[in-house]
């Protein structure tokens, strides 16, 4: 088990690996962002309070969660980066980061579509949109700290520490709504023990959920691929790529 996790920090063999991961991820996003969406827009019946405006959940709600999730993924990967110097890892993280922050920027836009007619204005400084506000502001900040560099692996590594740094970002934005009053709505489909949503409604939210992941996966590796053939433009094993490709356009 050791030994398949270890291969994973080889440039070449995630390399290779990745394009199946990618392909495979794509399918089954495509699949569940088609059923989530049937479901939600279609299926789903409209809230007795908010009408059909609040199907921007199935865009808002997956948004959100995939924002705090990639940065914990990039933070990991820093980390490991730093501990381990792995070449990988430090790929991950500099893919992660344009994702992450399109997903923050796509909850912060669908939260505003759905606070003006609910809350009669399109922004409030309310802690939990704040403090997402702060990850996007994060987000921004790693991508910038890591193109100052020069050299690649001096910027990994201190795009990984400003990382690590913002993790503490993360439960402030998940626990805000029970430490403060805000006008966000506390948790419903957390309270595993009795979700304050409708199963109707709930199925398709986490089809979404599902294939946002999904398609998060997809774009890192395809992301990631080109991130190492930049890496690794002196390696043997990527001359020889580029060749073999050569000879297949020459033929």
């Amino acid at each position: 088990m050791y030994k398949w996790i270890h291969q994973f920090g080889s440039p070449k063999y995630f390399y290779d690996v990745s394009f199946r991961v990618s392909f495979w991820c794509g399918v089954v996003c495509v699949i569940f962002l088609l059923a989530g969406l049937y479901g939600g827009l279609v299926l789903a019946p409209a809230d007795y309070q908010q009408g059909d405006s609040f199907r921007i959940i199935y865009i808002h709600v997956p948004s959100a969660w995939m924002s705090m999730f990639v940065y914990m993924v990039m933070a990991v990967s820093g980390g490991i980066s730093l501990i381990w110097r792995i070449k990988v890892n430090e790929v991950i993280a500099r893919s992660a980061a344009p994702l992450g922050a399109s997903f923050t920027f796509l909850a912060l836009a669908t939260g505003s579509l759905w606070g003006k007619p609910m809350w009669g204005a399109w922004w409030v400084w309310d802690a939990r949109l704040t403090s997402e506000l702060i990850l996007l502001f994060l987000y921004l900040g790693y991508m910038a700290l890591v193109s100052a560099f020069e050299d690649r692996r001096t910027g990994a590594r201190a795009g990984a520490i400003l990382a690590l740094v913002g993790v503490v970002n993360i439960p402030i934005i998940h626990y805000s709504v029970e430490w403060w009053n805000t006008l966000h709505q506390g948790p419903t489909v957390t309270k595993f023990s009795s979700p304050s949503i409708h199963t109707s409604m709930l199925i398709p939210l986490l089809l979404m959920w599902i294939g946002f992941m999904c398609y998060f996966f997809s774009v890192l590796m395809i992301r990631a691929r080109a991130e190492i053939l930049e890496y690794e433009a002196n390696a043997s094993w990527v001359r020889d790529l580029v060749n073999q490709s050569a000879k297949r356009r020459s033929i």
